[in-house]
């Protein structure tokens, strides 16, 4: 009787931990008499108690630099060397080919400070960047510019001609001309209203028309700007080689700033084909500020050769795309003012190609006075004069005085 339960209370001894039957305590580190756990079979899962571990991770001087293997042994479970690496960007290991995916071992950009942002890493630098002064002193600009062309418009009027027009014409832009401003102008004007509503969109969109229309009316309008884009580089370009050689800058042209081309009062500075304000626009607005919103778009749409684009250089980028962009059109816009609702016969000029007499005399008197001179041909895109009706040439009295 005595052997039977002997071996009964062996067989529940050894058949307990498959039943999942609680296992008597070990005894403490510190008793002499304790006996070591028995190695676990091979491809088994290794347990440990964190109480049974000496010494303890803190104990440890070089507790902060220790790698993630090490703290492993004091600590298992504890990933901290691991996620304190993410954060500082320290390069992983990766499968995937660095061209296609630069920063695969990167989970988390290195620590940066952008102008205006916080040091913090380089995403969330962005972010502050963007939301804290891009948004809102963006918004802020393109307000203050359509206040103030409407303040100037409802007090002042359009500018209008003192005198009466002859009904000559005098050809202002040739039909190539009119063709490279307007493709220009649609370019840019698709341009300009696709990335408000990207980046000003949910302020004043969303919340009345839904998350849903706002949605693919983003989405449409991204690709658009996307696809846009390289052909306002192929228009800007034609711009330039197009208008330059009008655009010099002139000693006279000083005196037309100085006295903002007579706007607030008196007679109209002369000048010639294109006033200081133009040339400002084209040298301003159209090769400066244009230079960067084309090379950092281009770059944002991954069309230039020899960069790796990883998120750092596209966060510059797309900063200074912003930045360049609104500055641009605030520029642009008064312009536009001025071609269309801000000047009497601006607007027919582009459309149609021409301006009467009276209109280049008061405007341009020193281009008018070329074309009295026989400098400049009145009728520029029609090799032989026969062929210009006679309402296309400008009076010229025998004296040489325009009339």
């Amino acid at each position: 009787m005595k052997q039977a339960l002997t071996a009964l209370v062996l067989c529940c001894a050894a058949l307990g931990p498959a039943f999942g039957q609680a296992q008597p305590p070990a005894a403490p580190a510190s008793t002499p008499a304790a006996t070591p756990a028995p190695a676990p079979a091979a491809g088994g899962i290794r347990g440990q108690n964190i109480f049974e571990v000496k010494p303890e991770a803190s104990a440890d001087p070089n507790y902060a630099n220790q790698t993630n293997g090490e703290r492993m042994k004091v600590q298992p479970g504890n990933n901290a060397p691991m996620w304190r690496q993410v954060g500082q960007g320290v390069t992983g290991h990766s499968s995937l080919p660095k061209s296609e995916a630069p920063e695969a071992g990167n989970l988390i950009q290195p620590f940066v400070q952008y102008p205006g942002s916080r040091f913090t890493n380089a995403g969330e630098a962005w972010r502050q960047v963007r939301n804290d002064w891009i948004i809102p002193y963006g918004a802020a600009l393109l307000f203050v510019v359509l206040l103030a062309l409407a303040i100037f418009y409802f007090t002042r009027g359009p500018i209008r001609l003192h005198g009466q027009e002859t009904g000559r014409k005098i050809e202002r832009f040739t039909p190539f001309e009119r063709a490279t401003h307007w493709s220009n102008a649609i370019a840019f004007v698709t341009l300009a209203i696709s990335g408000i509503v990207m980046a000003f969109g949910k302020f004043f969109l969303l919340p009345w028309m839904g998350a849903t229309l706002f949605g693919w009316i983003a989405y449409a309008l991204k690709n658009v700007h996307n696809f846009v884009g390289p052909l306002f580089v192929v228009t800007i370009v034609f711009m330039v080689f197009t208008f330059i050689r009008d655009n010099i800058p002139r000693a006279m042209d000083l005196k037309w700033l100085a006295r903002f081309g007579g706007l607030f009062g008196g007679r109209e500075v002369p000048s010639h084909r294109f006033n200081a304000g133009e040339k400002v626009v084209f040298w301003g607005g159209v090769l400066f500020l244009g230079s960067f919103v084309i090379g950092s778009g281009l770059f944002l749409d991954k069309l230039l050769p020899g960069f790796v684009y990883t998120r750092g250089e596209m966060q510059v980028a797309h900063m200074v795309h912003g930045i360049a962009t609104l500055l641009m059109i605030a520029m642009i816009m008064g312009h536009i003012f001025i071609g269309t609702l801000g000047m009497t016969g601006a607007y027919k000029a582009m459309r149609t190609g021409y301006v009467d007499e009276t209109w280049a005399k008061e405007h341009h008197e020193l281009w008018y006075d070329d074309i009295v001179a026989g400098k400049i041909p009145a009728q520029r895109s029609v090799p032989d004069g026969s062929a210009v009706p006679p309402a296309a040439r400008p009076a010229i009295p025998a004296e040489g005085t325009p009339s």
